[in-house]
């Protein structure tokens, strides 16, 4: 049984009158009486009541017609599923982010696909340092990562998101929540809260850095690995703790966040595989620059 044998079927079923259907068929009625006789003759029944002057359904056609019209539609939509695969505008795409990243730049870029390629389905890894995104890529396990440079696995491409200054999230009841800023030296007393030493983590770096260059080392109180965590610690009055800005998206209760004036910036960027030729990819990039997601002047 050939596809086209049942679009014909379609087409007569529809028209009920041969000619018609030949006619929006663009071929010679001859043909597609051939055709149906052929299809009844393969399928041992009759689809079509037949007289001088119309045609109908027999119960088999009635019944043949409602799976044929699923069929049709069901390879309608893998020949247009495909296509729109082969263009970049539907699949998975896995995309890993830094903790902080998961605040502001993760509802930015699912709002922006939603729009812009909405047959795209989303597979979101939230609380990945640089390093473990890193590994993701290379084996192949995320298409997309939101991380820190710099990136030290060969074979990963990236572009600059942002710099992000960093701030304090701090106690509501503590002595710093009313200032209008903060800077550094005021910090040399604090509890930490820091992500793990083992981690990898470039906002841990330039928060040790920071405090370095103001003439201490940072006094490490507690450790987690995601900021959510960090936050809710900070929450808890456990201490303090040196973020990205993003963390200003999502406010949280019992947390003041203020700036640092001289604190250090972390760099924000977006990295894949260089040799990657999903055409998911290369079109979300091709999106992203077509709305000035990247710094300008930038390669």
């Amino acid at each position: 049984m050939e596809l086209r044998h049942l679009r014909y079927f379609m087409a007569v079923a529809e028209a009920r009158h041969f000619g018609k259907a030949a006619h929006v068929l663009h071929m010679a009625q001859p043909p597609l009486s051939q055709a149906i006789r052929r299809l009844e003759t393969e399928l041992g029944v009759e689809l079509f009541h037949r007289t001088t002057r119309q045609v109908s359904l027999t119960g088999a056609g009635e019944v043949f017609r409602t799976d044929v019209e699923h069929i049709l539609r069901a390879v309608d939509e893998a020949v247009a599923r495909v296509g729109r695969f082969t263009a970049g505008v539907e699949g998975v795409l896995r995309v890993g982010l830094t903790g902080s990243a998961s605040y502001r730049q993760l509802p930015a870029l699912a709002r922006l696909l939603k729009r812009e390629m909405p047959y795209v389905l989303l597979e979101v890894h939230t609380e990945m340092l640089t390093p473990a995104q890193e590994q993701g890529l290379v084996e192949r396990r995320l298409d997309i990562g939101v991380l820190r440079p710099p990136v030290r696995q060969e074979g990963i491409a990236q572009r600059p998101l942002a710099d992000e200054p960093l701030v304090v999230a701090v106690p509501e009841a503590h002595r710093l929540a009313g200032t209008d800023a903060v800077h550094v030296e005021q910090l040399r007393h604090e509890d930490f809260i820091m992500y793990g030493a083992t981690l990898g983590s470039v906002v841990n770096d330039a928060v040790v850095r920071s405090c370095l260059a103001a003439g201490f080392y940072p006094r490490r109180s507690y450790e987690v690995t995601e900021t959510s965590a960090a936050l809710a610690l900070v929450a808890a009055g456990l201490g303090i703790a040196v973020l990205p800005d993003s963390i200003r998206s999502a406010p949280r209760e019992g947390v003041v966040c203020k700036d640092i004036e001289d604190a250090l910036s972390v760099p924000l960027a977006l990295a894949w595989r260089a040799d990657d030729a999903s055409p998911l990819v290369h079109h979300l990039l091709t999106v992203l620059e077509r709305h000035d997601i990247f710094p300008e002047g930038v390669a």
